[in-house]
């Protein structure tokens, strides 16, 4: 898997053409995801300016700041065929970036997470344009993903993976849910990944909110304890797996009981997966299972969201959203339950949808884990 294959230049040209086919004039991608899937340059976010000028036709620049201009020429953006103009502190970026611009422009797609101050810059540099989200366009793009991305998705998933059967050095009774999840973000790094993108560590109580975090709550024997983490690659694809681990004990029965119904869940959600089956019905699948049960009230969250550059992009896998799957998708598979005051459970993979059904990328066992 080489960089030229993760961020090919081909890219370009192909969101070019998607922007002409949008009624666009161009698009402007200031730093994130929108700007590496384009041209691999993982930029920093400042106030000085950087932004990617991509016309609808004609030469794509990438304006950066001078002290920034190695670390840019320095990534795959140049083989990719931007022109790289750098401004230095005290100047004025703007009329750079109205110069890349060929002719009048009408409308321009803006990087749908711009720094609301840049954006009322390029209101003010471009004051007879209309301002739409670039997301329009590149939303379909990104949105299904090629067999080099895959890879890195894979690469990712066994890197998050080798930390999760790492559990048993750490998750133990009387030490603190942060304590746990300063380990645990040491060997995330220690398995490859270049961030931290997140670590919960949720135990008892704690395990009935989604998004907990970690504290100073010291991890009681028999107490279910929710693990969810993730990662940046060098590759820039990102990881993101949970497991539920109960250490030093026995479970509540009433846990092990839900827990049971919880796993049914997450499996019927990936068998589920395959190319036309829309992505309200992989959530379905598992709601279902869940409802029956008794516990619908207490799955809180859709089952999935895509991922890839980001952690949370296109697909989003919940009701209401009735877009059919198609190979090269990706994205998490985590129904979840909920009993607030007393205990949660969550299981995620990462699934890819294949041309005949789906892929999971994580593959460590989803069942009740006993420490």
């Amino acid at each position: 898997m080489g960089i030229d294959e993760l961020y090919p230049a081909a890219r370009l040209a192909a969101a070019q053409r998607a922007t002409a086919a949008a009624g666009l004039d161009a698009l402007l991608l200031t730093p994130g995801s929108d700007l590496r899937y384009l041209t691999g340059y993982d930029a920093h976010e400042g106030e000085r300016l950087t932004c990617l000028v991509l016309p609808a036709a004609g030469e794509p620049t990438l304006i950066v700041p001078v002290l920034e201009r190695p670390a840019a020429e320095a990534s795959p953006a140049p083989a990719t065929g931007v022109r790289i103009v750098d401004h230095a502190d005290g100047t004025h970026p703007y009329p750079l970036l109205r110069a890349a611009l060929p002719g009048p422009v009408a409308t321009v797609g803006l990087a749908d997470r711009m720094w609301a101050e840049q954006v009322l810059a390029l209101r003010a540099a471009l004051p007879d344009a209309a301002q739409r989200l670039a997301s329009e366009v590149l939303r379909e793009l990104r949105i299904r993903k090629s067999p080099a991305e895959v890879a890195a998705l894979a690469e990712a998933g066994a890197a998050i993976d080798a930390v999760h059967r790492r559990m048993g050095e750490w998750l133990r009774p009387g030490r603190t849910e942060a304590e746990v999840a300063a380990d645990i973000a040491a060997a995330i790094r220690a398995a490859g990944h270049v961030t931290v993108d997140f670590v919960i560590v949720a135990a008892g109580p704690n395990g009935a909110s989604p998004h907990h975090g970690t504290s100073d709550r010291p991890i009681r024997a028999g107490e279910p304890v929710v693990v969810d983490i993730g990662g940046t690659m060098p590759s820039g694809y990102r990881s993101d797996c949970t497991r539920t681990y109960v250490a030093g004990g026995p479970a509540p029965a009433e846990f092990t009981d839900y827990y049971a119904v919880l796993h049914a869940a997450q499996r019927a959600a990936v068998a589920a997966v395959r190319p036309g089956v829309t992505a309200e019905a992989v959530d379905a699948a598992a709601r279902d299972v869940i409802s029956t049960a008794g516990y619908g009230d207490a799955f809180l969250h859709r089952t999935g969201h895509g991922i890839g550059l980001d952690t949370h992009e296109e697909p989003y896998v919940v009701a209401g959203n009735p877009r059919p799957l198609e190979a090269g998708m990706a994205f998490s598979v985590e129904p979840g339950i909920y009993l607030a005051g007393r205990h949660g459970a969550r299981i995620e993979d990462i699934v890819v949808c294949t041309t005949d059904g789906g892929q999971r990328l994580n593959t460590t066992p989803t069942e009740l884990i006993a420490l």
